[in-house]
């Protein structure tokens, strides 16, 4: 088993990774003097159906009614985040009471935000059950839902308590949802780690066929890298910027596509690939670099067709970014392997041709 402690402004907590991490959750709780609070699970009835019976043996009776709700990426709305805190009330959940978030991405984001909103603020820990979710977003207290204009326009930062990230739940994650997860793990060798990103080259099969100890070696980079940059710029003022990699265009393309095309992980491989090439036509990175992340973002899988859909609404999307400033887009763009930063002022144009070259070649790479 494996652990690091996470530094945040409400104090810090601990992620603890491995085989049967669930199984720390009584002796994790006793020692944050929360087993005597009231437990409230909130899941998706997909997800709750392959770990409820690891999370009631884990957490006992408490845990065996859990609250669910559609983790589709159309249902990550302000709407969702009402039904969840009208069924907490009505459950009885009151400010001692613990919100443990069993899920992947949308779950953990959407209960973050409501165990940041209701009673204006209760205890969390997440459960992540998904590659993305433990390499990623249930580590830096992002919480949040999405706008029709776009995605994650609505939350808060708000730390958990706790991670458990066990990777014996991820048995039951479908092949599509596990290669989503792993356009991450590339995004982290990319951004700041480049013996990860050489270990994703030379040995991607035994990830891809999910062998345990490699499966296990690239998800804990990938969460060490989160941590790392989390606890130095927990506000995203600075550096937590270069986890956003691929995720202005990612981003884009899930809205035009109102969340129904891309899982997020998708969408972040064509992000990652927009990014990239652009880099190239700023300067900023060699071509050979652009090449190595491409085949890397080949690596994992086809991704879903490039969707029918002018430059210019893209651009749109992308002027409301979190990122933006006055309307003027910012980009996280790499300088070589394991290294990234903001850049701000790109040329309207470059990001035009990099879209329109991706229109064109986006059905053929997709195959």
């Amino acid at each position: 088993m494996r652990s690091i402690v996470i530094h945040s402004a409400a104090g810090p907590y601990r992620y603890v990774l491995g085989r049967g991490a669930v199984r720390q959750a009584r002796r994790e709780l006793r020692r944050l003097k929360l087993s005597a609070a009231p437990i409230f699970v909130l899941s998706s009835p997909r997800v709750w159906k392959h770990t409820r019976a690891a999370l009631a043996a884990a957490l006992g009776a408490t845990a065996r009614n859990a609250i669910l709700f559609d983790d589709s990426e159309s249902k990550k709305t302000l709407a969702t985040v009402e039904h969840l805190c009208r069924a907490l009330l009505h459950a009885g959940a009151d400010r001692r009471s613990v919100l443990v978030a069993v899920g992947g991405g949308v779950v953990g984001d959407v209960a973050g935000y409501v165990a940041a909103s209701y009673l204006r603020g209760v205890k969390l820990v997440h459960v992540p059950t998904t590659v993305v979710a433990i390499a990623d977003s249930s580590i830096g207290g992002k919480t949040g839902v999405n706008l029709p204009e776009g995605k994650n326009q609505v939350g808060a930062f708000y730390p958990p308590q706790l991670v458990l990230a066990d990777l014996d739940l991820l048995s039951s994650l479908p092949p599509r949802e596990f290669r989503s997860g792993l356009y991450e793990i590339v995004k982290c060798g990319v951004i700041g780690d480049p013996e990860l990103f050489r270990y994703l080259e030379r040995d991607f099969p035994a990830v891809a066929a999910r062998n345990p100890a490699a499966l296990e070696y690239v998800l804990w980079r990938s969460a060490a890298l989160k941590a790392r940059v989390v606890s130095r710029d927990e506000k995203e003022s600075g550096l937590r910027e270069i986890l956003n990699f691929g995720h202005t265009f990612g981003h884009a393309l899930e809205a035009v596509t109102r969340y129904r095309r891309f899982r997020h992980g998708e969408a972040v491989g064509w992000g990652m690939l927009c990014a990239a090439q652009l880099a190239v036509e700023c300067g900023t990175l060699p071509a050979r670099d652009a090449a190595r992340i491409a085949r890397a973002v080949a690596s994992v899988g086809a991704l879903p067709p490039w969707p029918k859909v002018t430059p210019a609404r893209l651009i749109e999307i992308m002027r409301a970014d979190k990122k933006s400033r006055g309307g003027r887009l910012r980009f996280v763009l790499p300088s070589r392997i394991g290294h990234a930063e903001t850049v701000g002022g790109v040329p309207e144009k470059l990001v035009r041709r990099v879209l329109e070259r991706m229109a064109r070649s986006g059905v053929r790479a997709a195959r």
